[in-house]
């Protein structure tokens, strides 16, 4: 499972040229270096907004993992995730499309959910935007 996932964005050309100055110049080794220092500036700046949310709405951050025994457990106990997550999550391929939509009432993912497409389109009515 990879830590970074990749992305595509669209600058103007003036803004791309900008860049590739600032490359050419020695601030930043490439452009990719460029726009991740510029991401995480703006990570930073908005860093207690970020962590206001994450406590409010009790999400989790990081990569947060479930597998069908974990599932299993929480229906055992008759209950339901209401799931948020910040960053990644990841449903293993054991979980039958079944299984989540017993297990799993609600699910929110600020980043990537890593699951099969059949549990995708089994949960696809319970994932918020």
């Amino acid at each position: 499972m990879a830590d970074t996932e990749k992305i595509t964005i669209n600058l103007s050309v003036v803004d791309l040229g900008r860049i590739d100055l600032l490359v050419e110049q020695g601030f930043y080794s490439t452009r990719t270096d460029f726009i991740r220092t510029a991401i995480r500036n703006q990570i930073d700046t908005h860093s207690q907004v970020i962590e206001q949310t994450v406590a409010r709405k009790s999400l989790s951050v990081g990569v947060i993992g479930f597998n069908r025994a974990d599932l299993d457990r929480v229906i055992a106990d008759g209950e339901q995730l209401d799931i948020r997550v910040v960053g990644m999550l990841v449903l293993k391929n054991d979980i039958t499309p079944e299984l989540a939509k017993a297990a799993i009432r609600t699910l929110k993912v600020s980043g990537v959910l890593n699951a099969s497409p059949a549990v995708k389109e089994a949960l696809s009515n319970r994932i918020e935007t």
